[in-house]
């Protein structure tokens, strides 16, 4: 293995000679760019994707794992001590001439800046799994369901022998855990051992019985005779001592455990209060920025990034102490009309059926494969889309083409027109950005919604007053364009007091909304019938419905313009780990949400955000421009295939924790749809079902009786009246 280095603008670092390839430069910022990989591994303190690699002999599946270098200790230990992917580079070579078995190291990068990131590049495992994965199936007793093909002892006893193998050639890993281990069986029915994040390691260290152990203690092997046969392939059967070396393994485990739990402990009091660093790609904030101005765009997430730190923003908040009173104000007075109407609507028996035409998408023009974009569209099978425009850019041409072609198609259009806070700060910009986009817009579409997230200060607000400004701007610039319907103000979560102060302070005269617009993320932590203050999806909604009545500065008509349920996919999530969910969890997620807050009557429209984008949309872009539908895509276009159109009747009577919902479609067709979200429940339909859909629309032997089994995917049934 032959290894040079390089120097290219920006960057230096080595790279094994065989794996070099054509355009360096065009390479690297390719390896270093998140928003390339085909897959994100880990996203925390230290950023793991995968992507190919191409070089002068074909392409190659590669993992980078990218570490950060912000703040003043990570600076100086680089400077002084060499870069954590330094350090990797250094003991995976040093592994790889000694023949023991990590993923094959093949570029070691580095930023020219001093807080800029450094990348190690090895060859991916073919085949291969974090061993992680399985020593949580075997302490949870089900290891033979998810992993058939692995036998305990035999990978127990392949892990044993890895380690000593390194702690023989002089490496003392000091972060040996079971998410550091990959596991592949690429080469037969054994298992081979791959040591990975090696950072922290160190080479020829004299290894004694208690280093040794201080690094075999930190894997989470809990039954005793699973540690048992782990430390006797690494000590050897006929090991001297064994009962010793056993003995302070334990020791030193149950040490390793107590003290992790410690930390925990420690920490969580304190977790809102450590500083939080942007993401690598995020760019800095414009020089010399005040707090209310330190924000930049992050182009992964499709949403800026609030650089201020909470004491700095508290400090605007402090100085707007005022502003914020009026707000308060207004909000407290309205509350006795707004529980009084949200009384009546709860209290209202159904007199009449809901028909479900509110089902629809938002999306962004995707110009890397605009068919690609259309077809999966078109494959959903509803007519209702949501373009969000940029009055900051300088050209709108893709939004115009997009919307023109979706016009010819049949579609009925909306736009949502989000501020930035250079557009808040200069009012004169913002209104001479929306007389072009009204102007172009507005024959291909009626409702335009003012404002975006109104109530996050990254989205360039920081009093709502502000809001009132920028309204008043819209209504000039779309006078001309009598048909045009303006909605607003566009509050994010269920933070509905701020949708009620706005729209409740004292506006100028005649200034008014068309209708309200909202951003309701009813829990991101779970399932839509979960409960915050009391109230699920259902009386979310009727509570916005009753704001919406009551409002002030409003019409009645409420939307839901943007929901989605965020997926972990690193720095694409709009949200953190704690708050996102699998992809069948989102596809099961947005089916029920949408039926219970349409099937309420309380709200007219609702848009997932968005139908292609990585980290929470409908439809996954691929790296050779291809869109992979995710369950959430079908799922979707089963309920708008099905049900749209359709009346909903009524819910009909069920135990706690089961829905049953009754609808007739446009040919007076019964169907119910059916889930339950506390765990499988046995139902009987009220008639013969002569027709089983899954959640995904896939068909289904109808049940022989009305006895229906539900879990928390819906199932749609067509019944026999």
């Amino acid at each position: 293995m032959t290894v040079e280095s390089f120097k290219i603008p920006g960057w230096h670092g080595e790279l094994v000679t065989e794996c070099r390839p054509s355009n360096l430069a065009a390479t690297v910022a390719r390896l270093a760019d998140p928003g390339a990989a085909r897959e994100t591994i880990h996203w925390g303190r230290n950023y793991l994707y995968s992507l190919d690699l191409e070089t002068e002999s074909g392409p190659l599946e590669v993992v980078v794992k990218q570490f950060r270098n912000q703040g003043w200790r990570a600076r100086w230990r680089r400077h002084f001590e060499g870069s954590k992917a330094q350090k990797s580079w250094r003991v995976a070579r040093y592994m790889a001439e000694r023949g023991l078995s990590t993923p094959e190291p093949l570029l070691l990068i580095e930023s020219d800046e001093p807080d800029g990131p450094s990348l190690f590049v090895s060859r991916r495992v073919s085949g291969g799994f974090e061993s992680r994965y399985f020593f949580r199936a075997l302490n949870a007793g089900d290891e033979a369901e998810k992993f058939p093909l692995v036998d305990v002892d035999e990978l127990l006893g392949s892990l044993g022998r890895s380690l000593r193998r390194m702690h023989e050639a002089g490496i003392w890993h000091r972060d040996v855990s079971v998410g550091n281990l990959i596991v592949s069986y690429a080469n037969g029915d054994r298992p081979d051992i791959y040591i990975v994040d090696l950072n922290r390691a160190r080479i020829g260290q004299p290894l004694g019985v208690q280093r040794r152990t201080r690094d075999l203690c930190r894997l989470r092997i809990f039954k005793p005779e699973h540690q048992d046969t782990f430390l006797r392939a690494y000590w050897g059967e006929r090991s001297h001592g064994f009962s010793f070396k056993r003995g302070l393994y334990r020791l030193y485990h149950e040490a390793f455990l107590l003290r992790n739990r410690a930390k925990a402990w420690l920490r969580s009091p304190f977790s809102g209060l450590r500083p939080r660093h942007a993401y690598a790609h995020i760019p800095p904030a414009p020089e010399n920025a005040a707090t209310r101005d330190r924000v930049a765009w992050d182009h992964l997430s499709d949403q800026p990034h609030q650089h201020a730190s909470r004491l700095q923003r508290a400090g605007v908040r402090l100085a707007d102490v005022g502003a914020h009173a009026r707000e308060l104000s207004a909000c407290v007075a309205a509350l006795p009309r707004i529980g009084r109407r949200y009384r009546q609507l709860r209290s209202a028996s159904r007199a009449i059926e809901v028909p479900l035409t509110g089902i629809g998408v938002a999306l962004r023009p995707w110009p890397e494969a605009p068919e690609a974009l259309l077809d999966a569209l078109e494959e959903l099978g509803l007519r209702r889309v949501l373009i969000r425009l940029h009055p900051w850019a300088d050209r709108h041409d893709e939004e115009e083409s997009l919307a023109r072609e979706l016009v010819a198609r049949g579609y009925e259009l909306a736009f949502t027109l989000p501020q930035d806070r250079q557009l808040v700060r200069d009012t004169g910009r913002w209104r001479a950005a929306l007389d072009e986009l009204a102007e172009r817009f507005t024959p291909l579409g009626r409702y335009f919604q003012i404002g975006q997230a109104i109530n996050r200060s990254k989205w360039g607000l920081w009093r709502y007053d502000e809001y009132e400004t920028l309204l008043a701007a819209a209504r000039e610039a779309f006078a001309p364009y009598p048909d045009a319907r303006l909605l607003g103000p566009a509050v994010i979560d269920f933070e509905l007091y701020a949708t009620a102060a706005v729209l409740n302070m004292r506006w100028r005269a005649g200034l008014k909304l068309d209708g309200v617009a909202s951003l309701l993320y009813v829990d991101r932590r779970g399932a839509p019938e979960n409960r915050q203050l009391g109230l699920d999806t259902v009386a979310k909604v009727t509570l916005l419905k009753a704001i919406a009545d009551t409002a002030r500065n409003s019409a009645a008509e409420s939307w839901i313009t943007e929901v989605n349920w965020p997926l972990w996919q690193g720095p694409h999530s709009p949200a953190g780990r704690g708050v996102s969910v699998d992809e069948e969890t989102q596809a099961d997620y947005l089916v029920r949400f949408y039926l219970l807050a349409l099937g309420s009557g309380m709200v007219d429209r609702i848009y997932w955000w968005q139908l292609v984008a990585r980290g929470y949309g409908l439809v996954e872009p691929g790296q050779d421009g291809r869109l992979r539908r995710r369950p959430s895509h079908r799922a979707l276009a089963t309920l708008a295939h099905v049900l749209l159109g359709a009346r909903f009747v009524g819910a009909l009577p069920t135990p706690a924790g089961a829905m049953l919902y009754d609808f007739r479609d446009p040919g007076d067709r019964r169907w119910v749809v059916g889930w339950s979200s506390t765990g499988p429940q046995r139902l009987e339909l009220p008639a013969h079902p002569v027709e089983a859909r899954s959640r995904d629309g896939a068909q289904e032997p109808p049940p022989a009786r009305n006895e229906v089994e539900l879990s928390g995917s819906p199932r749609y049934f067509a019944l026999d009246d």
